[in-house]
C-alpha cells in the first residue's frame, strides 16, 4: 500500500530502483536515476538489462570499431609513401591492435570473461541523450536521471578506444623504430602522432553524435566509400581494367571498398529477408564498373580537345 500512494515519477527516464523483494512484493526506492545496467520499464521501475544486442547493434559496434582501424591505415599509407617498405607491417600491427582491443573490451564487459554482452534495447533516438530529459517538477529543482538507457552501446565504444590507444602506444613505437628505416626520424612516427589527434576526435564524435551515428552509419558508409573510391581512382589515374591490374595495391584498395559497400548494404537491409536482401549485394561492384566504363569519356583533356575541335 505504501508503494501505491507514492507520488508519480516524472521525467522520461526517471525510475524507482528495486531495493528489496519480499516474497512477491517489491520494495522501491525514491524516484531518481537508475543504476548502471538498468533502465525504466513502462511502470517507471528500474529493470536490469537482460537482453543481448541484435544484428543491427553488432553492425553499429563493428562500424565504430572500424573507424580507428581505417584511420590508422590511411595515415600509415599517407606518411609511408613510396620511401618505406614497412607500411605492410604497420598495417598488420594496426589490425592486430584493434582486434585485441575489441576482444579485451568484450571480455571486460558484463558478463565478464565472455564475448557475449547483455544490453538494453534501443527504442528511440532520445535513449542516447537522457541528460536532455531531466525533469524540473517545480521549475527550480532539477531531478537528475541521466543514465545509459542504451547500455552498453554508448560506453563500450569509449572503452574500446582506450584499449586501442594503450595498445598502440605499447606496440607501434617499438615496431616503427626498428623497421621504418626508409623514413627520416621526424617522419617515421607521424602516423602515431596522427592517431593521438584522431582518437580524441572520435571520442567527442561518439559522445555528442553517438545516437545520430547509430541511425545514420549505414548511409555514411555507402557515401564515404563511393566518394573515396572515386577520388582514389582519379588520383591514381585509373581509367581501365588494365590500370587496375598493373599494381596489386590498387586491387587491394578496390576490394576494401567493395567490402565497405557490402557492409553498408547489409547494415541497411539487416538481412531480415535473405531472399530479398542477398541479391542487393550484387550491386557492390556497380560503382567501380560504372567509373571504369565512363572514365575515358570524362577525361578533362579529351573534353577540352573535343571542345576546341568543335569551335
Amino acid at each position: 500500500a505504501a508503494v501505491d500512494i507514492q507520488p508519480a515519477c516524472l521525467g522520461l527516464y526517471c525510475g524507482r530502483a528495486v531495493l528489496a523483494v519480499n516474497g512477491s512484493v517489491e520494495i522501491y526506492g525514491d524516484c531518481g536515476v537508475c543504476p548502471r545496467g538498468q533502465r525504466t520499464d513502462d511502470n517507471k521501475i528500474c529493470r536490469e538489462c537482460t537482453g543481448s544486442p541484435d544484428r543491427y547493434d553488432w553492425l553499429y559496434l563493428g562500424f565504430m570499431a572500424m573507424l580507428p582501424l581505417v584511420l590508422h591505415w590511411f595515415f600509415i599509407e599517407w606518411y609511408s609513401g613510396k620511401k618505406s617498405s614497412s607500411a605492410l607491417l604497420q598495417h598488420i600491427t594496426a589490425l592486430f591492435e584493434c582486434s585485441i582491443a575489441a576482444v579485451v573490451t568484450l571480455l571486460v564487459s558484463d558478463p565478464g570473461g565472455s564475448l557475449h554482452i547483455r544490453s538494453c534495447k534501443v527504442k528511440k533516438l532520445s535513449d542516447w541523450y537522457t541528460m536532455l530529459y531531466n525533469p524540473s517538477p517545480d521549475y527550480i529543482t532539477t531531478v537528475h536521471c541521466t543514465h545509459e538507457a542504451v547500455y552498453p552501446l554508448y560506453t563500450i565504444v569509449f572503452i574500446y578506444y582506450a584499449f586501442c590507444l594503450v595498445l598502440m602506444m605499447l606496440l607501434r613505437p617499438l615496431l616503427v623504430k626498428k623497421i621504418a628505416c626508409g623514413l627520416g626520424k621526424s617522419d617515421r612516427f607521424k602516423s602515431i602522432y596522427a592517431a593521438l589527434y584522431f582518437f580524441p576526435v572520435l571520442t567527442v564524435l561518439q559522445a555528442v553524435g553517438g545516437g545520430l551515428l547509430y541511425y545514420a552509419f549505414p548511409y555514411i558508409i555507402l557515401v564515404l566509400s563511393l566518394v573515396t573510391l572515386a577520388v582514389y581512382m582519379s588520383a591514381s589515374e585509373v581509367e581501365s581494367f588494365r590500370d587496375l591490374l598493373v599494381r596489386k595495391k590498387r586491387l587491394v584498395v578496390l576490394f576494401s571498398h567493395w567490402l565497405l559497400h557490402a557492409y553498408g548494404i547489409i547494415s541497411i537491409s539487416k538481412l531480415d529477408k535473405l531472399e530479398q536482401d542477398l541479391p542487393l549485394l550484387a550491386l557492390v561492384p556497380a560503382p567501380a564498373l560504372f567509373y571504369l566504363l565512363t572514365a575515358k569519356y570524362t577525361e578533362p583533356s579529351r573534353i577540352l580537345s573535343e571542345g576546341g575541335n568543335g569551335h
